[in-house]
């Protein structure tokens, strides 16, 4: 069992919320509300409603198909922060200039599941699987990259002096 909840538009910036929302990845649910609410950040306590909410959402989906339900054997299986839009304003600035202040906003999307289910599986950087994948087209974009500077190379000096004496 699986069960989501997306909050959008959250006005905190992505980059300031993924550092909580890292901190809560692959956890089971009581300890990251423990993690959440003793977090010092103004983002643990959106995050924090979230969480809540695919909580419940998950005991909703559990009585409707009538089976046990229990939040502590919750884990956090997928937990993302993405940038939402950003509102532009603008504040006066010198010389009767305008200087814009970006206003970000964020969406926070989390997934709980049972902990008999199966995380996604990541490839890791220094696995020979995702060495080998890349290969193929790196060669092509080294040969074409060769051939555009051969096609770049200025001519000698000799053949540029005939041009600008014509």
């Amino acid at each position: 069992m699986e069960a989501r909840a997306i909050q959008r538009t959250v006005r905190q910036s992505a980059r300031k919320m993924r550092l909580v929302i890292d901190q809560i990845r692959g956890r089971g649910v009581p300890e990251a509300y423990a993690i959440l609410r003793f977090s010092k950040k103004l983002a643990a306590r959106q995050i924090h409603k979230v969480l809540r909410s695919a909580v419940a959402n998950a005991e909703q989906q559990a009585q409707r198909q009538n089976a046990a339900f229990d939040a502590d054997q919750l884990r956090v299986a997928y937990a993302v922060v993405n940038e939402g839009p950003t509102l532009k304003r603008f504040t006066q600035a010198a010389m009767g200039r305008a200087t814009p202040i970006l206003k970000r906003t964020s969406h926070v999307e989390i997934h709980v599941a049972g902990e008999d289910a199966p995380a996604a599986p990541r490839a890791k950087a220094g696995t020979a699987e995702a060495k080998a994948e890349p290969k193929a087209p790196a060669k092509r974009k080294r040969a074409a990259s060769k051939a555009a500077a051969k096609r770049k190379r200025p001519k000698d000096a000799a053949s540029r002096s005939k041009k600008g004496s014509k």
